[in-house]
């Protein structure tokens, strides 16, 4: 049966510099600044910084353009005109009944006919 052979002191030293070695060779292989490739990338991403930035400065010049139009909208009364208040007058007398408006109890319609006739007949 094989047993796991400890690396000595040499074994390690030797792969720390080899591991260095290829980090270094790694590093030398990439292209420089002064590269064509590398001034390409940078250009674009300049490029869509610019679009960004102007893009921000549209959004914000819109936001800027709406604040105000709401500004100007809550700084006038609004302009009610007399068929408007009739309408919401007739809108809102459907949807309450007047005895609600006096306070008093309503009653659904066929109740209220049965204690109608209960009263006509006692009397």
């Amino acid at each position: 049966m094989s047993y796991f052979k400890e690396p000595s002191f040499a074994d390690r030293q030797k792969a720390a510099l080899e591991a260095r070695k290829s980090i270094l060779e790694k590093f030398k292989a990439k292209p420089g600044i002064d590269d064509p490739e590398v001034a390409k990338r940078r250009a674009e991403r300049e490029a869509q910084a610019a679009e960004r930035a102007k893009a921000k400065l549209a959004r914000e010049a819109a936001k800027a353009e709406q604040k105000a139009r709401e500004a100007e909208a809550a700084a006038e009364p609004p302009a009610r005109s007399y068929a408007n208040r009739k309408q919401r007058r007739q809108r809102n007398s459907r949807s309450r009944p007047s005895a609600r408006r006096r306070g008093t109890r309503v009653m659904p319609p066929a109740r209220a006919k049965a204690r109608r006739s209960e009263a006509a007949g006692v009397a």
